[in-house]
């Protein structure tokens, strides 16, 4: 499907930085990009509040604005604008989920207890992430790689055992044992409280 007139100077007007011309972009392609978060998390088997649907499409909108939009600037007009913003929000919206999870299962690896949605900022987010990259430097070599691998990286056991040539039955303990280390060392200052 070819690009709309209409799409065309909307997204003409929204690059020229026209008066209410993101609004009527937003207004225009929310439910699509909404309809994406939702097709997207239950493709990947994860289900999602109201609240975590209108961040991730919230997310999905603010990528889009980021660098003088150069999302859109980028696109090439050689098919439909709902075409190019579905895979545009589609990739934006698996990223995330990857993101969540991966947060989520290090507070539980760091806890032992479920979490809430996660809802912090991306400078927060990359603050926490550095935080525990610091952290894993005070872990022994196999249980840092054990811990970066399975909750930064968010591989299953099964690949960590092939990785690190161990054996699968080791990796929860391994991932206990550093959660106590962790735990212990940095309880005063964990941001995971």
């Amino acid at each position: 499907m070819a690009l709309t007139e209409t799409d065309r100077k909307l997204l003409d007007s929204c690059l020229a930085g026209e008066p209410c011309a993101w609004e009527a972009l937003v207004d225009r392609f929310v439910g699509l990009v909404v309809h994406v978060v939702d097709h997207t998390a239950r493709c990947k088997g994860v289900e999602i509040t109201n609240e975590d649907r209108e961040d991730l499409a919230a997310d999905v909108f603010a990528r889009l604005v980021r660098k003088d939009f150069r999302i859109l600037r980028d696109f090439r007009r050689n098919c439909s604008l709902a075409t190019y913003l579905t895979v545009i929000a589609r990739r934006i919206t698996i990223r995330q989920l990857h993101r969540r999870i991966r947060e989520r299962s290090l507070h539980f690896a760091l806890n032992g207890e479920p979490t809430s949605p996660v809802t912090w900022t991306v400078e927060q987010r990359i603050e926490d992430r550095d935080q525990i990259e610091a952290w894993l430097e005070s872990l022994s070599g196999l249980e840092a790689e054990v811990v970066r691998r399975f909750h930064l990286e968010g591989l299953s056991y099964e690949e960590i055992s092939r990785q690190l040539g161990i054996p699968v039955n080791s990796i929860g303990p391994t991932l206990s044992r550093a959660r106590l280390k962790i735990r212990r060392s940095n309880s005063a200052d964990s941001v995971f409280k």
